[in-house]
C-alpha cells in the first residue's frame, strides 16, 4: 500500500501541511525538521508524485558557477550539494559545472557542454555580457528550457526569476552602518572584486548612493578592484592608507578580505579603519573575531545553491511558476557578538 503524507506526518510529529511544504520544497522549514521527515519518508519508501510520473527517465538540470574556489561559495555549494542529494529522489540530477574565474568564454563553453548533455533547465550565475546574455535567451526561446540566476543576476534575459541578495539594497545598509560608525565624516576606501561583476556594482552603488544622500560629510576616496585576491587588497590597503591621508573606513564587497588584516599589522597603525565585509565564511569570522573589521553582510549563500534546482524542478514536473521574478534572501548583519 502506498505511504501517505499523514502517515509520515505522524511519526514526524508534525502536521500534513509541513510535511507537503518539506517534500516539495515550499516555504522555510527548520533544517533538522526537514531532515527528520526527508529520513522518515525514505524509511518508508515514499515515492514523491514527480517521480510517480518519470519512472526510469531522468531529467537533468544543469548549474553553472563561477568563483568555485572563493570562501563565499563555500555555502553556495553546500546547498547545491544537498540539492543534489535530496533531487535524486525524484529522478532528477543536477550536472554541475564549477568555474574558477569570471571568464565570459569559460562560462560559455560550459553552457555548451551541458546542453550538449541534454538537460532540461539552468541554474547559473551568470556572468553579464552580450555573448552570455544572447546564449541565456537562445536556450530559453528556441530550446524551451527554462533558467534561474542566482547569486548574480542578467539583465535583459527570458530567465524565471533571480534567487539571491538585494545587493543594491545591501549596499545601502552598508552605508547607514558606516555614518553610525564614523559619525558621517572621513573618507572611505572602496574594495571592489571586479568591475564586470554586476554584483559587486550594485553594491557599490548602493553605498555611494546612500552615503551621498544621508551622510555628505563622507567621501569616497577611490574605489578599486582586487579580483578577489587576498595579496591585491593588501597591496591597495597598503598603497592608499599611505597616500591618502585621512581615511578612516574601508567598505570591502568581494573576496581576498584576509588582506584587510595583513595590511594593518604591516603599517602598525595606532587606530585601524572602521571597516565593513561580506560573507559569513571561517576565514570572515576570524576576521570580525579579531576585532579587524565591524560589521559582517551575509546573503544566506546556502539557500542561493539550494533554492533554485528546486525552483525548476517544480517549474519542469508541474508547471508552477516561482512565486515571484526577484526572489532575495535575507540581508543578514553580524557582529562578534552574534555570530
Amino acid at each position: 500500500m502506498a505511504v501517505t503524507i499523514q502517515q509520515i506526518a505522524a511519526l514526524a510529529g508534525v502536521s500534513r501541511g509541513t510535511v507537503d511544504r518539506a517534500l516539495n520544497h515550499r516555504g522555510r522549514i527548520a533544517p533538522e525538521v526537514a531532515e527528520r521527515i526527508y529520513q522518515i519518508a525514505e524509511d518508508m519508501g515514499y515515492v514523491h508524485k514527480t517521480r510517480k510520473k518519470n519512472t526510469g527517465k531522468k531529467i537533468k538540470i544543469g548549474v553553472v558557477t563561477q568563483l568555485c574556489r572563493s570562501s563565499f561559495m563555500l555555502e553556495i555549494n553546500r546547498g547545491i550539494r544537498d540539492a543534489e542529494k535530496e533531487l535524486k529522489h525524484r529522478s532528477i540530477d543536477l550536472l554541475v559545472e564549477e568555474q574558477n574565474s569570471v571568464d565570459e568564454k569559460r562560462q560559455l563553453e560550459a553552457i555548451d557542454r551541458l546542453a550538449s548533455r541534454g538537460i532540461s533547465a539552468l541554474a547559473i550565475m551568470p556572468i553579464d555580457c552580450e555573448p552570455v546574455r544572447a546564449k541565456l535567451n537562445e536556450l530559453a526561446a528556441e530550446k524551451q528550457i527554462p533558467i534561474v540566476t542566482f547569486n548574480s543576476d542578467i539583465v535583459g534575459t527570458k530567465r524565471l526569476c533571480f534567487v539571491g541578495m538585494d545587493n543594491h539594497q545591501s549596499g545601502r545598509a552598508a552605508a547607514g552602518l558606516m555614518g553610525m560608525l564614523t559619525g558621517g565624516k572621513g573618507k572611505v576606501l572602496i574594495i571592489t572584486g571586479h568591475f564586470s561583476s554586476a554584483l559587486n556594482n550594485q553594491r557599490v552603488d548602493g553605498f555611494v548612493e546612500e552615503t551621498k544622500k544621508l551622510y555628505p560629510g563622507l567621501e569616497i576616496a577611490g574605489v578599486q578592484a582586487s579580483f578577489n585576491e587576498t595579496g591585491e587588497v593588501e597591496r591597495i590597503m597598503e598603497n592608499t592608507l599611505l597616500s591618502v591621508p585621512g581615511i578612516n573606513a574601508v567598505f570591502s564587497v568581494s573576496g581576498g578580505q584576509g588582506g584587510i588584516g595583513s595590511a594593518f599589522e604591516k603599517l602598525g597603525l595606532e587606530r585601524r579603519p572602521c571597516v565593513i565585509i561580506y560573507d559569513q565564511t571561517p576565514k570572515n569570522e576570524k576576521i570580525i573575531r579579531d576585532g579587524i573589521a565591524d560589521f559582517l553582510i551575509d546573503q544566506n549563500g546556502y539557500e542561493q545553491g539550494y533554492r533554485p534546482p528546486f525552483l525548476l524542478a517544480n517549474y519542469l514536473m508541474s508547471g508552477q511558476l516561482p512565486e515571484k521574478e526577484f526572489m532575495y534572501t535575507d540581508i543578514v548583519i553580524k557582529t562578534k557578538y552574534n555570530l
